[in-house]
Order: structure tokens, then sequence, then C-alpha cells
């Protein structure tokens, strides 16, 4: 049997992005977003319930201060006491496990997805997508980019501005472009 492109997607295989059934679950996110982004800091409760239908799974006392954007949404696992600020990115082409009490300031941006290096392939219109890990008790601070496939440990920090390109170890900070570890925590 023959696998879907969604399935393909979320096991890192070149995929076709337009594909129906991935263009059907973008639009069903785009409108998600598009009610949550709309939303005023005094509808709270219908935030929470946008993020619960939009989210794979949402933990307890999240915040995404709008404007927020992904691509599906659904692909999106984020633990207790997640807090986003303005302007976040996620592109959910693969899973994306955020722990609990994860912090981002504001333009951070994960991102899942990336085209392949080969312009023949890339011209091909397939895409590859890899999956991204965030720890427990990381901040991370403005402007900062995960790129696909990077884990971060629990308790530690990412600078702003930082490109994120490799995983990552647990009780560190860490910043720059590419992000590397400036301090080991005790």
């Amino acid at each position: 049997m023959e696998r879907t492109e969604k399935q393909k997607m979320l096991s890192g295989e070149l995929y076709i992005a337009n594909d129906p059934e991935l263009v059907s679950e973008n639009k069903r996110a785009s409108r998600l977003l598009r009610m949550y982004n709309a939303t005023t800091e005094e509808q709270q409760e219908l935030r929470s319930q946008l993020l619960q239908e939009l989210f794979a799974k949402v933990g307890q006392k999240t915040s995404i201060v709008p404007p927020f954007h992904c691509d599906y949404g659904n692909n999106i696992y984020a633990g207790d006491g997640l807090y986003m600020n303005y302007g976040c990115v996620i592109l959910d082409c693969n899973t994306v496990h955020i722990g609990d009490n994860v912090l981002c300031a504001p333009y951070v941006q994960i991102y899942t997805a990336y085209h392949p290096i080969e312009p023949e392939i890339r011209l091909s219109g397939k895409e590859l997508a890899a999956p991204i890990k965030i720890g427990n008790n990381v901040w991370i601070g403005g402007s900062a980019i995960i790129c696909p496939g990077v884990t971060i440990g629990d308790n530690t920090s990412i600078g702003a501005g930082s490109v994120v390109v490799k995983d990552i170890p647990e009780n560190v900070v860490a910043a720059g472009n590419p992000c590397r570890i400036i301090r080991q925590l005790s």
C-alpha cells in the first residue's frame, strides 16, 4: 500500500506539500488561526478552546499572544505552562514537542520544514520536514530560530537572535549564529 503524502511528511521523507489532504489540513489551521488572532485579551476562554482544537496537545496554563501562525497545528504537542509572546511561528510539517514551562520571547520561529538543496529536486515541488523537541523549563530569546531536527534539553536558555542548527544539551546557556554553548549551568 502506498504511503500518503502526510505519512511521508511525518516520517522525514520527500513529500508533496500541495497534496489535497495537506491543503485541507492547512485550511483548517488557517481558519482557526484567523479566529484566534482576532481574539482580545478578554477572551482567554475562547483562546483556550481554539488552541485545544488546533493543537494535538495543549497543556494547562498555555498562553500564546496573537498574532501566532502555524502550518497545521495538529503536529504540535505543548506541555503545561507554555508562553509564547507576539509574532511566534511554528512550521509544524513534522512533530513539535514542547515541554513544560517553556517561555518564548517575541518572534521566535520554530521550523520543522525545509527544502532539498539539490535544485532539480527542489524545483519538483517536493519538501522535507524533521521533528523538533524542546525540553522542560526552556527560555528562548526574541527572534531566535529553531531549525529542523533540533532537540533542546531541559533547563536551557537560548539567547535572542540565535539560530539553532544543532542539538543543544540540557542545563546550558547557548547563543549566536550558529548557536553554541556559552555557559554551563550548575
